[in-house]
């Protein structure tokens, strides 16, 4: 059960900013293309000379396989090439992000990890976006049940930049194969997994998005990812009329119908979050069944709406 009372700001990335200054560099892209290459090269574009008529799979050729020994020296500090930094953020970068998952996944105990994790936020290339969800309640009489007495709440780790969760989930794991311009495996895993990096920058620029749409009526007191023990949600916000708002972003090419938004009430309804608004964002617009069903209850945004972050 989420205390909605309790919620705190979350710290958040400069991804909206970033993405401003993107769009307004290379205003001739449009925006879905302006979002794909984004998720690769967001943070890193203005050291980088790109040439967007190219796929996005022939740049990433020409600048990470042709041109790797180039393309590792957009890495700064170079030590984070080098373990535990880079083993810390490949765990962050192919996992859920979760800062104990992620210690237990680069080896490190606790200690060594807290302290490192503490340099890479100084740096500004990792970021913590805390947790909402509340402890577990425990009555003195009452044991709880044998699966939750190990469950520990966790933040998570994100990166400041895409450019930096790219290389680390994508390259890095790569880099001697690269060094020796073997580049089929490298390759490979990026066609396969290529909608993770896409799908999350879409997540975070609709959260961006929704900050907008409210700011000049009820601004949200709290935004961002949420997750607990049951599930995960791409948008919880709350209002300054403390109302809960429930978002679903989907970068798809098909059109969002109703069954998404009966799959978020349910989700919502076994985490035990009683939400006053659903909001959904598609990438490719919503089936005439919701979008006769919009209302100040149920907000559908498009590709369309994200453009009120480019200007």
């Amino acid at each position: 059960m989420l205390n909605y009372t309790e919620i705190k700001e979350q710290g958040s990335s400069a991804i909206k900013e970033a993405f401003k200054a993107f769009c307004q560099n290379h205003p001739y892209l449009p925006l879905e293309s302006a979002i794909e290459y984004f998720s690769v090269f967001g943070g890193a574009d203005a050291a980088v000379e790109l040439d967007f008529f190219e796929t996005i799979t022939a740049l990433v050729v020409s600048r990470f396989v042709e041109n790797f020994p180039q393309a590792q020296k957009l890495l700064s500090p170079s030590y984070l090439l080098e373990t535990p930094y880079c083993d810390l953020l490949q765990a962050v970068a192919r996992g859920d992000g979760k800062y104990h998952s992620a210690l237990r996944k680069a080896k490190l105990s606790e200690e060594a990890g807290e302290r490192i994790v503490t340099q890479l936020v100084d740096l500004g290339v990792l970021y913590i976006e805390v947790s909402r969800e509340q402890p577990l309640k425990r009555h003195p009489k009452h044991k709880l049940k044998k699966e939750l007495r190990s469950y520990r709440i966790q933040d998570k780790l994100r990166f400041e930049h895409p450019f930096l969760r790219f290389w680390f989930g994508f390259v890095s794991p790569y880099r001697s194969a690269l060094s020796q311009g073997k580049a089929d495996a490298f390759l490979a895993n990026f066609e396969n997994h290529y909608e993770r990096l896409r799908t999350l920058v879409f997540e975070q620029l609709c959260d961006a998005l929704l900050v907008e749409h409210f700011r000049q009526t009820t601004p949200l007191l709290t935004h961002g990812s949420y997750w607990n023990r049951h599930s995960e949600f791409d948008i919880l916000a709350v209002s300054a009329d403390k109302k809960v708002i429930l978002g679903e972003c989907k970068y798809k090419d098909r059109k969002v119908c109703k069954n998404e938004l009966n799959k978020l009430k349910a989700k919502a309804e076994q985490s035990g979050i009683r939400a006053d608004i659903y909001a959904l964002f598609s990438k490719d617009g919503f089936s005439n069944e919701l979008l006769g069903m919009r209302s100040e209850n149920l907000l559908l945004f498009d590709l369309n709406d994200l453009k009120r972050l480019c200007g």
